[in-house]
């Protein structure tokens, strides 16, 4: 009986898709996290009769049978979260398109919407860092140092970084990397807010001072894009879904009861 498989696909799927509405449910207060989407096709199909018709005469459709769903793919919504004033001097959050570049201890480059950077302290050298310690890059690929004596830093929405030297002079640090994709779904998720460019996002896009469609903000943070009502919305109709693909399953091992019990 198909309606058995084809009902447990169902099952396997709306599994999945509660799975990701947990894990959005469970970033709701992380800083630039992007909500995901899962996505269905249906199976293939079983062509019990084709149409025939011939001089107006005849069937006109086909008689199919499909065998159940399959999840496709999980996309993103990279649309911009609300943004939290923090006042922090190097809280800076990306309004519009575009991702800072990240140094891994392994050489790899990563990307990310967490702009909430710290500075790490080596041999009396700052460097700008990530929360957990990976090199934040200048549009040069280069480190980002913040020498001894300079204050009042100041990042303005090209992402320039500059302060104030000991004598008072304005002197510039450094400008952030933020680049761009073709396709910003086709990045792989690593997990820590952070992503990886593959042969389907395509390679990275610097963003020229002169070419950016976005602003750096300085002393705030890009919040999650999650809309829990939207997602409890998801989840309740993901459940309803289940258990009518659980109600095909037992009406289906109902009527082969009945069949098995004929002969008695």
């Amino acid at each position: 009986m198909r309606a058995l498989w084809t009902a447990a696909t169902g099952m396997k799927a709306q599994q999945l898709n509660i799975d990701t509405i947990a894990n959005n449910l469970s970033n709701v207060n992380t800083t630039a996290y992007k909500a995901q989407r899962m996505e269905f096709k249906d199976l293939f199909y079983t062509t019990l009769k084709r149409n025939n018709q011939y001089d107006q005469e005849g069937s006109p459709v086909n008689l199919e049978m499909g065998h159940g769903v399959m999840p496709m793919a999980t996309s993103r919504n990279f649309q911009n979260g609300s943004f939290m004033q923090t006042e922090g001097t190097f809280d800076v959050a990306i309004d519009g398109s575009g991702f800072f570049s990240v140094l891994m201890p392994n050489g790899d480059i990563r990307y990310t919407r967490d702009g909430s950077f710290k500075l790490s302290v080596d041999d009396g050298e700052a460097m700008l860092v990530t929360s957990e310690g990976y090199i934040v890059l200048d549009e040069d690929d280069n480190e980002i140092y913040i020498e001894e004596g300079v204050t009042d830093i100041s990042i303005d929405e090209l992402g320039y970084i500059t302060g104030l030297d000991e004598d008072g002079e304005v002197v510039e640090i450094a400008r952030l990397k933020v680049v761009n994709f073709t396709n910003p779904n086709g990045l792989l998720s690593v997990g820590s807010n952070l992503y990886s460019a593959t042969v389907a996002s395509g390679e990275e896009i610097p963003m020229d001072a002169e070419e950016m469609d976005c602003r750096i903000l300085q002393g705030y943070l890009e919040a999650s894009n999650v809309q829990v009502v939207d997602e409890m919305v998801k989840m309740i109709t993901a459940q309803r879904a289940y258990e009518i693909s659980s109600k095909a399953i037992q009406t289906s091992d109902e009527m082969l009861q009945l069949v098995n019990n004929l002969k008695r």
